[in-house]
């Protein structure tokens, strides 16, 4: 049996969106949708993806989906997301801790904020019905 970690993803690698071949190309399987405990904070970076960072106030609840990404393919993954992006643990709502992408500070820095949405999938639909 291959062994995984758990991923938390927030944007382009979630289910029919851009980069989620990424995640498919290596094995990763899905294991289902929650949402951040409410300690995060979402940047749109050009709408082209969203940068999530934790946040010591003013945080919210974001969506993201949790895949099983086998160890040897976890690097690969990582190595195809775009710059500013990075690895790091973050907390759901359950309260378990797992690993999951995260905006670098200087990615975000005077980008719009879309916390408000509460994920990146929401943002995109409010871009479509405007």
């Amino acid at each position: 049996m291959t062994e995984t970690l758990k991923l938390a993803v927030n944007g382009t690698l979630m289910r029919g969106l851009a980069l989620n071949p990424n995640l498919l190309n290596v094995g990763a399987t899905f294991d289902g949708e929650t949402q951040t405990e409410p300690a995060y904070r979402l940047w749109t970076i050009d709408d082209q993806y969203p940068a999530m960072m934790r946040v010591a106030a003013g945080g919210a609840a974001i969506a993201v989906e949790v895949w099983q990404v086998p160890l040897a393919g976890l690097g690969i993954v990582l190595g195809q997301e775009p710059p500013g992006l990075a690895i790091g643990k973050v907390k759901l709502a359950t309260g378990e801790t797992v690993l999951g992408v995260i905006g670098e500070p200087l990615t975000v820095a005077g980008k719009p904020e879309i916390t408000q949405f509460g994920g990146w999938r929401a943002y995109q639909a409010s871009l479509e019905g405007a």
